[in-house]
């Protein structure tokens, strides 16, 4: 089975992709996929993530057949 990721705005154009598919054995936490998929980049201070469209903190566990996203921190002005 497999976790679906997604990548939105400024992360997207970071990594240049906006989607990944992750083949997992058990569940791993939201900081663990990222750090499996993306090993040469730094997680981004105050990146927000949603498992399954429902906001989560990074040491959720993800499972295989959900789907994460992540989203760079949300500013205004």
């Amino acid at each position: 089975m497999s976790i679906k990721v997604r990548y939105f705005a400024s992360l997207k154009d970071q990594l240049g992709h906006a989607e990944a598919e992750l083949a997992v054995n058990g569940p791993l936490s939201a900081r663990e996929i990222w750090q499996q998929l993306n090993p040469s980049v730094s997680l981004p201070e105050g990146v927000l993530t949603a498992i399954n469209l429902e906001y989560a903190q990074l040491d959720t566990l993800v499972n295989a057949g959900d789907e994460l996203a992540f989203f760079p921190p949300v500013t205004g002005g």
